[in-house]
Order: structure tokens, then C-alpha cells, then sequence
């Protein structure tokens, strides 16, 4: 009983770092129809900022706040420079400007930071731990759970009770239609481009204690964001909560049950869902 409840509880701490990277690539895939392979280098030098703050700072919350605004600024200058412009409006060139994008951040990360793998420190405030039951939680594990709700509550709100949401899903409806009332569809687009970036690169700090750094983690995090994208169905947030739960229980129990197959179970999930549901457990037709 123990061994399950403690996969249990980790596979949901991964699941909500999932779902804060997912969470940003589905509205970027959903709602503005941009691949974006960069996402997971947004991750990965969001962390090592965040990293380098902590260093220099002692101060987790410093970091987290220069991993989302870095990353965010970022997300803004890649879309007005390079996805923006028209000839990035096809699939094809879109995989091959932001898969150009990965390669770079990469490159950059290995020269500023090198090779071997790093982690954050965790805050303080949060290096205890509790006991729940006959298992032992650390207290930042249980704050990555309470981050990614607070986080889906906000995305919730924004998107479905705010006018910058409906701005946002008429631009997405009718683009030339929302223009002809005044709504600036160029700074929309912009501004939820930034807001994935800005959650990847979240993402990126709060994994970072537990997780860790390296160079090829972003093609790894990448992997898994777009299958749970895929799972839950491209625009909601909803199936990307549900897909990232799923994904991260199946990689905590595949992990400790079954280590050599456990790339396999991830993509097996996968499978068997679009062979039920191509669009996903709750994408649209």
C-alpha cells in the first residue's frame, strides 16, 4: 500500500509539471495553430536562468520570476521575429524554424552552463517534510501540486470568464471578423504566445529541484508534453490536465514496475487513445 500511494503521489507532482508545460503548448497549438518545438527549450533555459538567480540570490521566488519574465520576453521577440511573418504560416516551416530554435538554445545552454547535470535548490520554507499515512512527503512536492492548481484555476478563469478570454477565442473563431471591431488579432496572438513561453518557462524553475538540468532534457520534456497534448486533445485545458496526470502516473508506476519498457507504456497511452479517439479524450472533431 505504501509503494502505491508513494508512485502515486510522485506520478501527480510530474503530472502537474506536465500539465504546466502542456498547459502553454496547448494554447499555442490549440488556439493559434502554431508547432511549436521550442517549447521545451522555453523549459530548459528557463531553468537554468532560474538557476543562475538562485545562485547569485538565495532566493527561490527571485528565481521563479526571472524564468517566467525571461522566458516570456523571449516567447514575445521569437513570435514577432520569426513565426509571425508570413511565410512561417505553414506547418512545414513552422517545425522548421522553431526546431532551428531548439538547436540554438541548446547550443547556448551547454556553453553557458556546461554539460553536468544541476539542480535548484528547493526554498526553505519548503525542505521539510510530512508524513501522510505510513509515507514520507516532501513539502515542496506537495507545493508543485498546490502551483499547478492555482495555475489551471487562473488559466480557467482567464479563458472562460474574462473579456481578454473572449477577445482571445473570437480571434481564434473568426479572425477577420474580430478585426473588423477594432481587436488588434496581431497583439492577441503575441500575448498568448508569450503566455506559453511564460509557463514553459515556469515550468522549467519549479522542476528544476527535483527534476534537475542537463542539455537533451528539453527534447525529453518535449516529447512528453506533446504526447500529453495529444492525449487530452489540442485547445483544452481540461485534457491537458487529464493527459498530464495520466502520463505522469503511467511514467511513476511504469518507471518503478516495469524500467525497460517504461518509453514504451508512455507512447502505448498514446496509441491506444487515438485509435479510440483521434482528436483526443476531449479535443473536438
Amino acid at each position: 500500500m505504501a509503494f502505491v500511494l508513494t508512485q502515486t503521489i510522485n506520478g501527480v507532482v510530474f503530472g502537474m509539471l506536465l500539465f504546466l508545460l502542456a498547459a502553454g503548448l496547448t494554447l499555442m497549438l490549440g488556439t493559434m495553430r502554431i508547432v511549436n518545438l521550442a517549447h521545451g527549450s522555453f523549459y530548459l533555459l528557463g531553468g537554468y536562468i532560474g538557476y543562475t538567480v538562485a545562485q547569485y540570490t538565495h532566493n527561490f521566488f527571485l528565481a521563479c520570476m526571472a524564468g517566467l519574465i525571461s522566458i516570456g520576453i523571449l516567447g514575445i521577440v521569437s513570435y514577432k521575429t520569426v513565426l509571425e511573418k508570413k511565410f512561417a504560416s505553414e506547418t512545414l516551416a513552422q517545425v522548421l524554424l522553431t526546431f532551428g530554435m531548439l538547436l540554438i538554445i541548446s547550443d547556448v545552454c551547454r556553453w553557458v552552463w556546461g554539460g553536468n547535470p544541476l539542480a535548484i535548490p528547493k526554498p526553505e520554507l519548503l525542505q521539510g517534510t510530512v508524513y501522510l499515512g505510513s509515507i514520507v512527503v516532501p513539502y515542496y512536492r506537495l507545493a508543485v501540486i498546490i502551483i499547478g492548481a492555482l495555475i489551471l484555476i487562473f488559466l480557467w478563469w482567464f479563458q472562460e470568464k474574462t473579456k481578454y478570454g473572449a477577445i482571445v477565442r473570437a480571434g481564434v473563431d473568426d479572425a477577420e471578423m474580430a478585426q473588423g471591431i477594432g481587436i488588434n488579432i496581431s497583439l492577441v496572438k503575441t500575448l498568448v504566445f508569450s503566455l506559453g513561453a511564460l509557463l514553459a518557462g515556469l515550468a522549467g524553475v519549479i522542476g528544476g529541484p527535483f527534476v534537475g538540468l542537463s542539455v537533451g532534457l528539453d527534447i525529453e520534456i518535449l516529447l512528453l508534453a506533446i504526447v500529453v497534448v495529444v492525449i487530452g486533445g489540442t485547445g483544452s485545458l481540461r485534457g491537458a490536465l487529464v493527459g498530464a496526470l495520466l502520463i505522469g502516473l503511467i511514467d511513476s508506476f511504469g518507471k518503478s514496475l516495469l524500467p525497460e519498457l517504461s518509453i514504451f507504456t508512455l507512447f502505448a497511452a498514446m496509441v491506444v487513445v487515438l485509435a479510440i479517439k483521434p482528436s483526443g479524450l476531449f479535443g473536438t472533431k
